[in-house]
């Protein structure tokens, strides 16, 4: 990835999306309501088990499925962002609802926003037990999408969440930018091109096309990673490479991260955004990170067809990645 660009370029701030000032706001709501069991997941003793619960929404990639008028894959996306962070907690996905909320009801995108969603289900093999549609003129422009999922796990399949010095990294890739920092890769993508624009590293799909792919469901992953020890698993999604931290007070060294797809290329060049920007807000080609012992690391990386080692935690703070220190 380039970083000739004198000037800062583009950031997530800049478009509408202070990372700092969304935790801070985070920590108040918390602070307010007391804390919570979990991490990525809310999670209850029900005797011998642990329930789960995970929300979350699509975010501004809708307006992206809005300008091109294709809201087929957006339900995958919802589903996605839900189920991944159960994944990465160790807990098996069971049950999803969503709510979908339009200023104005319309067959034919409700029927397409379904189809996402069964889509989804069918990816993270989970149960859509229900959901709710509201209409709300004065509050809705268009129309969102956020759910909620629900999952069982044993207190010997959670992770405990935290990393080890001496651990390894595992990482599969992603599937391109998934469902976060869209804020960002549309004012970046829309400098210099419309999303009917064929994208140019791939002609045969415009560039609404490319930013719509739909995120990775690493449902595949959570039976390899539960049958070891795993210490703690990270789900790239907002904050970029800094949600490695989240397993914990270390310093985590990948210097073998899957590259990524031309999308980012895309994005940081007709932005002209920093290289580390771009890694503080995309996941950059990898979308699913773990942390084992190195044994068991390398028996996961040969039984995931795409997973392999990427890197290793050691004592210290922060991550390095690229030659990059965040």
């Amino acid at each position: 990835m380039s970083d000739e660009n004198p000037d800062e370029g583009l950031t997530y701030a800049a478009t509408g999306v202070d990372i700092d000032e969304s935790e801070a706001a985070t920590a108040a709501l918390i602070g307010a309501v007391g804390e919570f069991e979990g991490d990525y997941a809310g999670l209850i003793d029900i005797g011998g088990r642990y329930l789960a619960l995970a929300t979350d929404g699509v975010g501004t990639k809708l307006l992206v499925a809005e300008a091109i008028g294709d809201y087929s894959t957006i339900g995958i996306d919802c589903i996605a962002m839900n189920a991944n962070d159960l994944v990465a907690a160790g807990v098996t996905p069971v049950a999803f609802v969503d709510y979908l909320a339009v200023e104005t009801p319309d067959d034919v995108i409700a029927e397409r926003v379904g189809e996402g969603l069964a889509a989804g289900a069918e990816r993270a093999e989970v149960a859509l037990v229900g959901g709710e549609t509201a209409v709300m003129p004065e509050v809705i422009r268009g129309l969102d999408l956020a759910g909620a999922c629900a999952g069982l796990a044993t207190e010997a399949e959670l992770f405990d969440g935290e990393a080890r010095d001496g651990d390894r990294l595992v990482g599969v890739p992603s599937s391109g930018i998934h469902s976060n920092g869209l804020t960002l890769a549309r004012e970046a993508a829309t400098q210099n091109h419309e999303y009917t624009d064929p994208f140019p590293y791939d002609e045969d799909r415009t560039v609404g096309e490319v930013l719509l792919e739909p995120t990775r469901i690493y449902r595949d992953v959570l039976g390899p990673l539960q049958a070891v020890e795993t210490h703690a698993a990270a789900h790239i999604t907002g904050g970029g490479w800094t949600n490695l931290e989240r397993m914990g007070e270390n310093r985590y060294v990948v210097d073998d991260p899957f590259e990524p797809q031309p999308v980012f290329e895309f994005i940081q060049e007709e932005g002209g955004v920093m290289d580390e920007e771009m890694h503080r807000t995309f996941n950059m080609g990898t979308g699913f990170v773990a942390a084992l012992p190195e044994a068991d690391a390398e028996s996961v990386s040969d039984e995931l067809d795409d997973a392999r080692i990427i890197g290793r935690v050691e004592s210290g703070s922060g991550v390095s990645i690229r030659g990059l220190k965040l």
